[in-house]
């Protein structure tokens, strides 16, 4: 076992693999599942320092389109709920989708959020905010994310 997961290890950090690993971890941790990106980013950094910019911008990339696919999941689940209950929300809820549609896509920054951004990508798409600027404020958002955590980490270790 030892020995397969040691092959997995080395054929992962092969830089041409190791990207594409990096995007596929980056999509789906930026939907609704709970994981991170961040250790996939920082494995293929610290095992191939001069894929820094290239690891940072495909892990943007991918955990960008992941934060849409929640922003299309929630368009979506606001239709549905429109056409089976026609009430609007009330109290804490109304609330902050009165504070979420104030900011408008600029809300979409704090998408790198732990824990709040991929809600907050869903909720974008509920609001029906325009999807172009939602994704260019998540990308932003991701992008600084990735560039902090990647050198914080790189630093510590």
């Amino acid at each position: 076992m030892a020995e397969w997961m040691n092959t997995l290890l080395q054929w992962l950090a092969l830089p041409e693999v190791g990207l594409s690993t990096v995007f596929v971890v980056a999509l789906v941790s930026a939907t609704l599942l709970p994981m991170g990106s961040e250790p996939a980013v920082f494995g293929l950094v610290s095992m191939n320092p001069d894929l820094f910019w290239s690891a940072i911008g495909v892990a943007t990339v991918g955990n960008t389109l992941g934060g849409m696919i929640c922003w299309w999941m929630g368009l979506g689940a606001h239709q549905l709920v429109d056409k089976v209950r026609g009430e609007a929300p009330t109290g804490y809820h109304a609330r902050a989708l009165l504070w979420l549609e104030k900011l408008g896509p600029k809300a979409c920054l704090l998408s790198w959020f732990p824990g709040v951004g991929d809600p907050l990508c869903a909720v974008a798409g509920w609001l029906r905010m325009p999807a172009l600027p939602c994704m260019a404020y998540m990308a932003v958002g991701k992008f600084l994310r990735y560039v902090v955590m990647t050198s914080l980490l790189l630093w510590m270790f």
